[in-house]
């Protein structure tokens, strides 16, 4: 007796589970299509969306990047490389930056960790190509001629730079403890 019972219950709750399918089924039947026509209609993406990364260009139009490597250092898949150079003021500066968006996997991890938003991504996705190659992009494709994100941002500025006068005297720079006031 207790197994036809379990049996029973069993295809009770089969069979309960089964219309249920078949409701939900029914009542999309009769629902208007959502479709979106890519090419004529784009969805707007959100602005922190990642897609396509760009170099951008402090107030001064400067060029951002000091070649610091911390972008390709920071990449999971290698796919940022760089070769650094110094101009005649003392200033660093990325000869050759070159990114794989063949390999490039959109994580973010190369805009955190720049140190003076050079690098930074934005929501254009539509890099699909048949050649792989073409998904190479040098310096002077990445290269824009604004700040992204940050538009008044000036990493030279605040960093990298030697300022005359006394230590302290930079832009939102403390003065410098004595150490010898600390002693008892």
């Amino acid at each position: 007796m207790p197994g036809e019972k379990n049996r029973l219950l069993r295809v009770t709750e089969g069979l309960v589970a089964l219309i249920q399918g078949f409701w939900t089924t029914f009542i999309h039947l009769f629902r208007k299509p959502i479709t979106e026509e890519y090419p004529e209609y784009k969805r707007p993406l959100p602005p922190r969306s990642r897609a396509r990364i760009i170099l951008t260009r402090d107030p001064d139009f400067e060029e951002r990047c000091v070649a610091c490597y911390l972008c390709s250092a920071s990449c999971p898949v290698s796919c940022i490389s760089m070769q650094s150079a110094e101009r005649a003021d003392g200033r660093r500066y990325a000869a050759w930056f070159r990114i794989n968006f063949s390999r490039c996997i959109y994580c973010g991890l190369c805009e955190e960790a720049c140190p003076t938003l050079a690098i930074q991504l934005t929501p254009d996705f539509e890099t699909c190509q048949y050649d792989l190659l073409t998904l190479v992009a040098e310096k002077e494709d990445l290269l824009v001629d604004h700040g992204g994100k940050n538009q008044e941002y000036n990493y030279y500025r605040y960093a990298g730079v030697l300022v005359d006068g006394d230590k302290g005297g930079h832009i939102q720079e403390a003065r410098p403890v004595n150490l010898k006031s600390n002693l008892p």
